[in-house]
């Protein structure tokens, strides 16, 4: 692939397609001593280093990624319950998109889903492509949830839940789950996955018995939601922050 890099001096290449979101450093530093990357025509070395005005290529492909990099925005927003993640919904619900600020440039495109009952972490972006990259199954990236269950899961219920438990949909498990606090009537979880099928988490948990009556996601990715972000505010991505999820958006294509 063919990408234009502007930058103000030489980086290197490794620095420089995983700012553009080609993939991770780590992924690309393979591709490198796989022989896949070439500088001007001529095959990279590793810790090479390259201007902007140099012609780059993956695979022999062209890509020009400079315009897509220059207009992408990252918007993080903390969804309450009762909204819905559509632009307009039939019942008159309140949605997610009447208070996000307007975007630069283009339109905010939503990365993943939450039920209306659902809280917490919602990423919206203008990149369409990133957008895609974070939603599919290829990608693997991780969403962790906070969930409280009615009842008290015993750990062979946990392990079910690690193996596997088939849903209508196919098998489905979580990655990860961690106890947390336990009252009268409830225990609270942390869980994380890595797809987002459609109200996952609570059919795992009604598949094995037990119903989720409070559920709320705290990262996507690389992206945690911030502490001292209110039910219903918006926030802009730092650059850095945004370069890490293009980095994990594309690690699982590597």
């Amino acid at each position: 692939m063919i990408m234009m890099v502007a930058v103000s001096s030489p980086e290197r290449l490794q620095k420089l397609l995983a700012a553009a979101g080609l993939g991770s450093r780590r992924a690309i530093e393979a591709w490198i001593r796989a022989g896949r990357v070439a500088v001007d025509g001529r095959t990279a070395t590793l810790g090479e280093r390259a201007s902007h005005d140099a012609v780059i290529t993956l695979d022999g492909r062209p890509v020009d990624l400079a315009p897509r990099q220059a207009g992408r925005e990252v918007l993080i927003y903390h969804k309450p319950a009762g909204e819905v993640t559509t632009r307009q919904d039939p019942q008159q619900r309140p949605t997610v998109f009447e208070r996000l600020p307007p975007p630069r440039s283009g339109r905010w495109i939503v990365v993943g889903r939450l039920d209306v009952n659902t809280t917490g972490l919602l990423l919206f972006t203008t990149d369409g492509e990133l957008a895609h990259r974070l939603m599919h199954p290829s990608g693997e990236v991780e969403r962790e949830y906070l969930v409280r269950v009615r009842g008290e899961p015993d750990e062979a219920t946990l392990e079910r839940l690690r193996r596997g438990v088939r849903l209508e949909d196919g098998l489905a498990r979580f990655d990860r789950i961690e106890r947390g606090a336990r009252t009268a009537s409830h225990d609270w979880f942390r869980v994380v996955l890595r797809e987002g099928r459609n109200r996952e988490v609570r059919r795992l948990w009604m598949a094995v018995g037990f119903e989720v009556s409070r559920l709320m996601r705290v990262r996507y990715g690389p992206v945690s939601l911030p502490q001292d972000m209110r039910p219903g505010t918006a926030r802009w991505l730092e650059p850095r922050a945004v370069d890490a999820l293009v980095a994990a958006a594309a690690a699982g294509r590597a």
